[in-house]
């Protein structure tokens, strides 16, 4: 469990560099045999990019690693993956997942675990309220990332 929360640690220094770069605060770190080989953070806004989350953020960051890497790794997330960063991780082989928390968005876990990745989940509180304050200040930029329409 240490070992975990030191490496959301680095995971949460990315969401509030994303934060405060005018980002969705949701950082990425992934770890092989105790290795952190790269970070990212959603920048979504930072680059005008359509699908720069936290978690293929980092993947790019780290760039192309051969398969045998990837199963080794651990992917750790501040949030539970949204489908199409869940899509990421079965299709390079990534066996486990550790996130954050999950209270205020979840969409894959349960697609994650039936296809034999093992997800954990923290509840952190730092990782809950990063979140829960960013949603409430910018609930418009919050709904474009995950593609749900505005109630304008």
């Amino acid at each position: 469990m240490d070992e975990h929360l030191s490496f959301m640690k680095i995971a949460v220094e990315q969401a509030r560099v994303g934060r405060d770069e005018g980002g969705i605060p949701i950082g990425a770190a992934l770890v092989v045999d105790g290795d952190v080989l790269g970070v990212g953070r959603n920048r979504r806004v930072q680059l005008g990019s359509a699908i720069r989350h936290g978690e293929t953020d980092c993947l790019e960051n780290i760039g192309r690693l051969p398969a045998v890497v990837y199963h080794r790794a651990t992917l750790y997330t501040t949030l539970s993956p949204c489908q199409m960063c869940a899509g990421t991780v079965l299709l390079y082989g990534i066996p486990r997942v550790v996130i954050g928390e999950n209270r205020t968005f979840e969409a894959s876990e349960q697609w994650l675990r039936a296809n034999g990745v093992d997800v954990v989940v923290l509840d952190l509180p730092e990782c809950l309220d990063l979140m829960t304050d960013f949603i409430a200040t910018e609930p418009s930029l919050w709904n474009e990332d995950i593609g749900v329409e505005d109630d304008i």
